[in-house]
């Protein structure tokens, strides 16, 4: 691995010594909807984007490979099974968690085998993806990939312009034309709002808080900021200039197909078939008024908007408390395609 500088050992510090709580001990998080939320973002986006990179008209015969740059814990790893791919890389700089998600995924191997079904095979990554090449990692170093997917992880790497060119390299090197780059990652320009409009250099609620150092000088790269979200993020970020990730994408042949505020993005998926039904089946949002023996999970005041559309309705209603939509709603989804 290449020598680590800058915030990477901090980074990768934090993701490792994160304990993973497992499914029961989501259950108990105060901000479980925003967590179920987030994953219905990347199950609608890895489902729509799996299913166009299938109709790609130059992919080749072969199995369906997807590269996971961040991949964490493996908390995807069931959303590419769904997909029906066959080989999934994976890739992180904390070595504990990717252990933890290739146990994950023996585990998961072990019960497809148990109930005669076929599960894609896996490979995983150590390596600073901001500053290792990967295809000098991979096991076949002319392997090409129809999707590359980078969740919640690539405003790590506008540290710097070193960084960001590597990690574009990295997720273009080897992404077959007419393959997909996806992810979500903070909506900058949201972030600076925000900022802007606070009397101090912090801005948040009892859900997340975000610290910056300067309300005045935002760089394209190194704008560093201090992001909290409850139980989950405590680290340091950087902002990504989105226009400038656009420039440094078209030099590796990566057009941009669209990018979505998550208010916009589950403006267009909740209503179709798929989406409602995951909304419901992923527990992303709750039901107001709760019905009998649950209960909220933020504060009364937070339902003001629940309570009135029940009022108009006279229905229940799916929502967020407004904590956790005031978090959700800094970030975007984003997808390119390979030219």
């Amino acid at each position: 691995m290449a020598d680590q500088t800058g915030l990477a050992p901090l980074v990768a510090e934090h993701y490792n010594n994160r304990e993973d709580e497992g499914r029961e001990g989501r259950k108990e998080s105060r901000i479980l909807h925003l967590r179920n939320f987030n994953n219905w973002v990347k199950s609608m986006l890895i489902k729509d984007f799996v299913k166009r990179a299938k109709d790609n008209p130059y992919k080749m015969r072969g199995p369906f490979r997807v590269l996971d740059i961040g991949s964490g814990k493996g908390g995807d790893l069931m959303k590419w099974q769904k997909g029906n791919i066959q080989h999934l890389v994976s890739a992180d700089i904390a070595e504990v968690s990717l252990e933890q998600a290739k146990d994950r995924y023996m585990d998961n191997k072990a019960r497809a085998d148990r109930q005669g079904l076929d599960i894609f095979d896996a490979d995983f990554i150590v390596a600073d993806c901001t500053r290792d090449r990967l295809v000098s990692k991979y096991a076949k170093p002319d392997i090409v990939f129809d999707i590359v997917s980078c969740q919640f992880t690539f405003h790590y790497c506008f540290e710097s312009l070193t960084q960001a060119r590597c990690m574009i390299r990295n997720i273009a090197e080897r992404l077959r034309k007419g393959g997909y780059f996806i992810g979500t990652t903070p909506n900058a320009y949201e972030l600076i709002r925000r900022l802007k409009e606070s009397d101090d250099l912090s801005f948040g609620n009892d859900v997340y808080r975000v610290t910056f150092d300067s309300k005045e000088e935002f760089p394209l790269f190194g704008c560093k900021y201090d992001f909290h979200l409850e139980g989950v993020v405590d680290c340091p970020e950087f902002l990504v200039n989105f226009e400038m990730l656009k420039i440094l994408a078209k030099e590796h042949g990566l057009q941009i197909v669209k990018c979505w505020t998550f208010e916009e993005f589950y403006n267009e998926y909740r209503n179709e078939d798929e989406g409602s039904f995951l909304l419901t089946k992923m527990n992303a949002l709750e039901t107001y008024p709760p019905g009998y023996g649950t209960q909220l999970s933020g504060e009364a005041d937070d339902y003001a908007h629940a309570q009135k559309a029940h009022e108009q309705t006279k229905r229940p209603v799916g929502t967020l408390s407004k904590p956790e939509w005031e978090a959700l709603t800094i970030y975007v989804a984003y997808a390119f395609v390979k030219e």
